[in-house]
């Protein structure tokens, strides 16, 4: 059986550069090309390409399963093309499957569309082909855990984007840009491909600025602007502060006081914990650690490996809550792996974003060992209504969410209380006016099941 690829696909000539490389065997490209540039596109017929040219399994990589589905398993374009048309019908073996979004090929190979925010389902896989669509938008850990997977079978990658502010694919970016020897590297605008017209242009950017108040947003997508903060980012104007401050930096570890740890315990055992030590009126935030598929043993061995001396644990009140399958509770496995947690206060999202803002002011980062958290909060924002073309209040539940709850649960722990009046949390400067101890140190209590624990 004869069959042409690619299939229904013409490359325009700016997309044909990073095909050439590719197919001269370069391993690794990052794109970051404008909006309507054609990104999904080129890497799907490339993916398809490569499918047919070396036997294995292929990922594209979404940031959000949902979208993988929206874009290219149900995807069609302005002509009324399916993308699961670019496959050649007489190339597919059996019926594709909608459920896992996978598709064989008769050439022995597969092509699965993944989302970053259900990874932890496909970890096991070898993979020896991945796209990152939208990388700006994807959980960065995904690229962590396959890095040495296809660095060991060969394996290529390819990361498309429209910036997102200076987080990790801006630093991916960086860093492709300068290495050429083992990188496709570029970075397209609107004026470089002048594939939109600019009077569609120009009314992108009107209605982007009656819509917004200013034209950030087009910058950033046209013009591919990683200067631009993320749109609705909760935390972008305190995290700017705290580098024009200086206070991203090299922050070690006091051997002298003890470290406190904020944990977020997610669904399919992803885990977040900072690591704090309150020195005076500073917080001094000295680590960060992040796991996809951790439970407690491993979290406990984290806590072993970093050598540090611990006071107090902190976790949100759900972790009380018994699993059905064991009949325990998570505060009780992780205390029979010596892990003794204190609930930190339960209060409303936004009240613990609020805490959060105002803790800022107060934080010193290690710049290293904090870098993948502090990338999380810059990424931690509100969700986008697409029906109402707006920002709404509730936040944008992605791979950010982790850290950022970790540190909503930190910033909750280490300033809030219950009152000795009528037992609602309360700030603890006005909890030590209270019980008369202003201008003094006030040591906070919290509840744990069954008992009474200090937090220092």
């Amino acid at each position: 059986m004869e069959i042409t690829l690619p299939h229904k696909f013409v490359p325009r000539p700016y997309q044909l550069p990073f095909l050439r490389v590719m197919d001269l065997g370069k391993k690794r490209a990052v794109k970051v090309w404008h909006r309507k540039a054609g990104k999904e596109k080129t890497d799907w017929n490339f993916m398809i390409k490569k499918a047919h040219e070396r036997v294995g399994n292929y990922w594209y990589i979404f940031p959000k399963l949902t979208q993988a589905r929206k874009v290219v398993w149900e995807g069609i374009d302005e002509n009324g093309l399916r993308f699961l048309d670019h496959i050649p019908r007489q190339a597919i073996d059996g019926d594709t499957n909608s459920t896992l979004m996978l598709i064989k090929l008769k050439c022995g190979s597969t092509i699965q569309l993944i989302g970053s925010d259900t990874f932890d389902s496909s970890i096991g896989g070898n993979p020896v082909g991945v796209v990152f669509s939208e990388y700006a938008l994807t959980n960065p850990y995904v690229w962590t855990y396959l890095r040495p997977i296809l660095a060991n079978n060969g394996g290529w990658a390819v990361f498309n984007l429209t910036p997102r502010g200076e987080n990790h694919a801006y630093d991916l970016y960086q860093m492709a840009k300068n290495d050429p020897t083992n990188w496709f590297c570029e970075l397209l605008t609107v004026d470089d491909t002048k594939a939109i017209s600019r009077e569609i242009l120009d009314q992108e950017r009107r209605e982007i600025v009656a819509l917004h108040g200013n034209d950030a947003l087009y910058r950033q997508e046209y013009y591919c602007n990683f200067s631009v903060p993320i749109a609705g980012a909760y935390y972008a104007e305190q995290i700017m502060l705290a580098y024009q401050e200086g206070r991203v930096g090299n922050v070690p570890y006091e051997d002298r006081m003890p470290v406190d740890t904020w944990w977020d315990l997610g669904n399919g055992d992803a885990m977040a914990i900072w690591f704090t030590q309150v020195v005076g009126a500073e917080i001094r935030v000295i680590d960060f650690h992040h796991g996809i598929a951790e439970g407690f043993p491993e979290a406990a061995k984290v806590l072993k490996e970093k050598g540090y001396i611990y006071n107090c644990h902190g976790a949100p009140h759900d972790i009380v809550v018994k699993e059905l399958g064991t009949g325990k509770s998570r505060l009780e496995v992780a205390k029979s792996l010596g892990i003794k947690f204190s609930i930190v206060p339960n209060m409303g999202i936004m009240d613990g974003i609020d805490a959060g803002r105002s803790m800022f002011r107060k934080c010193w980062f290690d710049a290293k060992k904090c870098a993948d958290g502090l990338n999380a909060l810059k990424n931690y924002h509100k969700e986008y209504d697409e029906k109402r073309k707006c920002y709404g209040t509730n936040p944008s539940h992605d791979w950010s969410s982790h850290a950022a709850d970790a540190f909503r649960y930190c910033s909750l722990g280490l300033n809030y209380t219950k009152s000795a009046t009528n037992g609602a949390y309360i700030h603890k400067d006005e909890a030590a006016r209270q019980v008369g101890w202003v201008g003094g140190s006030y040591t906070p209590e919290w509840a744990e099941v069954g008992e009474r624990m200090a937090l220092r």
